[in-house]
């Protein structure tokens, strides 16, 4: 098999992600590290006793190292796993970064906890809010949405997940505008929506970009020891624009879905392994190319059961 790594973003969040694994040396010491470079407990907000994972500036540090102390149990446990490509949604890229040795370590958990302020600052200055549009007819979307932002309002498309999910962001009563504009004209099978703290990839991000412009302009790219396709150009990163990118990234439409693609008939995957918690990634996978082998690993028991697997010489 050749896989694809696919690293959760913000959102896939739960209570308790990670604290089972904390058993793991190496994982535990990931922790450790990653908490003294953020100036932040985060054990704490992994078991997220006191709500902690409902602030982006929380959300995303340990979202991260949750999602890249997993790789590197793997990277220990199976030296030979042949990976020949990475994504990650939004959020993952950071942790697809970290993992392919694109970012320092410590200078990466550094970049991330800025990153998360930057975004916690944004969303608190105006309510907005995220709506994933399930089996759109996008080319109605699109128009319907062009219509709107000709009347003033805030309302953008955010994510291109899969064939058959979109998400729409911007103020919030605007989207529940919109949404409720899509179930009556049925311009999809339906809206759903997302509990976030703000539109995500939207130009109501364009501040947290511009401070971000800011914080890239000393950071070191490596280039990757694998390719790690970019959400915002769909192509794989490279030390000279990942800066940039990353920039744009934060208030421009992500477009996994494509990335997914991009991996199957570039890179020749035929089996993602989906890293952090639930099993959203693995879905749109599966609506990109329905051929693919899926695993995900999102706890001691999934993690344990994969390395059995691959031990034991299953799917090699």
């Amino acid at each position: 098999m050749r896989y694809g790594i696919m690293f959760s973003g913000q959102g896939a969040q739960r209570s308790g992600m990670g604290v089972e694994l904390m058993a793991d040396s190496l994982f535990s010491r990931i922790v450790e590290e990653a908490s003294e470079l953020s100036q932040l407990d985060l054990l704490q907000i992994m078991q997220n006793d006191h709500k902690e994972l409902t602030k982006t500036e929380y959300v995303q540090p340990a979202l991260v190292t949750v999602s890249y102390g997993i790789y590197r149990m793997l990277q220990r446990d199976l030296p030979e796993l042949p990976v020949a490509g990475m994504v990650g949604l939004s959020l993952g890229e950071y942790a697809a970064m970290l993992a392919s040795q694109m970012l320092d370590f410590n200078e990466g958990i550094q970049l991330i906890t800025d990153r998360a302020k930057y975004m916690q600052s944004d969303a608190e200055k105006v309510t907005s809010t995220l709506a994933a549009i399930l089996d759109p007819n996008l080319g109605a979307i699109k128009q319907f949405v062009d219509e709107q932002q000709k009347k003033g309002k805030q309302i953008y498309i955010a994510n291109f997940n899969s064939p058959r999910q979109i998400v729409l962001g911007g103020v919030s009563d605007d989207v529940h505008v919109a949404i409720k504009k899509i179930e009556t004209e049925k311009l999809a099978k339906r809206a759903v929506n997302l509990e976030v703290s703000g539109a995500f990839h939207t130009p109501l991000f364009n501040e947290a970009r511009k401070k971000m412009h800011q914080r890239l302009m000393n950071i070191k790219f490596n280039q990757p020891l694998v390719p790690v396709i970019s959400n915002t150009t769909i192509q794989p990163f490279n030390a000279k624009d990942s800066a940039a990118i990353l920039e744009r990234q934060l208030a421009v439409p992500t477009h996994f879905g494509a990335d997914i693609r991009y991996l199957v008939n570039h890179q020749q995957i035929d089996a993602t392994i989906e890293i952090g918690p639930g099993k959203t990634l693995t879905r749109f996978a599966k609506q990109v190319e329905k051929g693919l082998t899926t695993f995900h690993i999102s706890n001691l028991h999934d993690y344990e059961k994969f390395i059995e697997e691959r031990q034991n010489g299953a799917n090699k």
